[in-house]
């Protein structure tokens, strides 16, 4: 499978369609910090819904001391209607706190650091990594999981494994576009269920194994 023309007609062919959360976090801010909070947010929730929640949270909360001294109550408020936003709001404290204690209120460069922080995982710091630090990461999601697996590029059963075989399997060039590309095609075109293969840039190269 030529990886590679896949990688460019989608660079060509979906930049119709609206960003997904992070990238419009990281071109309006330029703040690891609004970028790993919104990602953070985001599991679970509508990126539209998400963005109206960021915008009106980065209007209380500049930096990690403001996430310190904010009641509870208060953010909770700010966080709804996000999914988990009770959870959420819980460990965004709690982040705060260890950014500040433990980074000196800077947000990590290194997955291993990332992982560290409460309620960041492997998703949400491959995707700050490469979104707001531009170093080579495979964001696994949903949507890249079952894509890669639906075209036939890999034969995976999770997320976690899919991270892992694409980060031997696919050249590292294309890491950082990967999240951004196959989350476009896969909430607007390669839907879980009955994608819509005849609007899809790639039809003629997908081997189209749906389960």
């Amino acid at each position: 499978m030529d990886i590679e023309k896949i990688y460019k007609i989608l660079e060509k062919e979906l930049k119709e369609y609206t960003i997904p959360l992070a990238e419009q976090i990281d071109i309006k801010s330029k703040n690891s910090f609004y970028v790993l909070i919104g990602t953070m947010l985001s599991a679970r929730t509508k990126d539209q819904i998400t963005a109206k929640v960021c915008d009106n949270l980065f209007k209380e909360i500049k930096n990690t001391d403001d996430l310190i001294k904010i009641k509870i109550e208060k953010l909770e408020q700010l966080l709804y209607p996000v999914g988990f936003y009770k959870t959420k709001a819980k460990n965004l404290k709690l982040l705060a706190k260890k950014l500040k204690e433990d980074f000196n209120n800077k947000v990590p460069r290194t997955i291993e650091e990332l992982i560290t922080l409460p309620g960041v995982g492997r998703k949400t710091a491959n995707l700050v990594i490469a979104v707001s630090y531009k170093i080579p990461a495979i964001c696994v999601d949903t949507h890249v999981h079952r894509i890669f697996n639906r075209i036939g590029y890999i034969e995976t059963k999770n997320p976690l494994e899919t991270e892992m075989v694409l980060r031997n399997k696919l050249p590292k060039k294309f890491w950082i576009d990967t999240n951004y590309l196959f989350v476009i095609l896969g909430q607007n075109i390669c839907f879980p269920r009955n994608p819509n293969c005849e609007k899809c840039p790639i039809n003629k190269i997908c081997l189209k194994k749906i389960k």
